[in-house]
């Protein structure tokens, strides 16, 4: 029923208990979770693909994230083409720029995004995105290398969103969709409530960005996939419509997105 499309479930957070977060997320309806192997060491990823090849409700995506820039070398680049040969594998990322807790410089940054969109390019993959930082603008920095390098051939998508609707709207023109995390629920989101009221549906998809994040209701506790549901709900409250809706039409963009085709069904 539900597509969790983007959770760090290898994450060490989940090393005594995995099995049984998986099992809840299935009892929960979460028929997939896409696992992100970046934001743990660019070797992080290996947990992610490994977790793919033995579940089959899991898939995975490898990259850089913007925090390990700098780690970025020739091993580790053999690495990830490496991971994005596998099967399992749907999408590199996440990746992209990070200002505010600038974890690499910005230049090496901006360089290790730019190669990124390129090798996407290559290997006609989709992208996972992530982008945080005001000043200066990460988000138009993103888009910028995204439109130049990406040539209007790839389909990206902006995870966690916490940006404005004007900018979502524009990612929108450049083959983007925008997945909503348990931010959209917490009390004090209006903001970003609007901004999520303000995109279609069909441009949307949701995610826990487990073990962080965790929605309404369970601030201050581990998250974990089997709390997606609590997003849609948001989600299908904002747009006016049933949360069965919110389900089937963010999970077909999701398979859209990572390609999934029947094997996600």
């Amino acid at each position: 029923m539900w597509i969790d499309s983007h959770c760090h479930v290898t994450a060490s957070k989940f090393d005594a208990d995995r099995k049984e977060v998986l099992a809840r997320a299935k009892e929960s309806g979460v028929d997939v979770m896409i696992a992100i192997g970046s934001g743990y060491g660019i070797a992080g990823n290996a947990a992610a693909v490994a977790l793919a090849d033995a579940l089959p409700e899991v898939y995975a995506a490898v990259g850089v994230h913007p925090h390990e820039a700098s780690q970025l070398d020739d091993a580790n680049r053999a690495a990830i083409r490496e991971w994005l040969a596998h099967p399992r594998v749907m999408a590199l990322g996440e990746c992209g720029l990070d200002y505010h807790y600038m974890n690499s410089p910005r230049q090496v940054q901006l360089e290790v995004f730019r190669e990124q969109v390129a090798v996407a390019r290559e290997l006609d993959m989709p992208v996972v995105i992530h982008v945080r930082g005001d000043e200066p603008n990460a988000y138009d920095d993103l888009l910028g290398i995204w439109i130049e390098v990406g040539e209007g051939q790839l389909d990206g998508v902006l995870h966690c969103y916490t940006g404005t609707l004007p900018f979502a709207k524009r990612a929108l023109e450049h083959r983007f969709y925008v997945s909503f995390s348990g931010i959209v629920t917490f009390k004090r989101s209006n903001d970003l409530r609007d901004v999520a009221r303000g995109l279609p549906l069909d441009r949307l998809m949701v995610e826990t960005d487990a073990p962080f994040l965790a929605p309404e209701g369970h601030r201050g506790r581990r998250n974990e996939p089997a709390w997606v549901p609590r997003v849609g709900e948001t989600l299908a409250s904002l747009h006016e419509t049933s949360v069965e809706d919110v389900a089937r039409i963010t999970s077909d963009n999701a398979r859209s997105f990572f390609r999934l085709g029947a094997a996600a069904k």
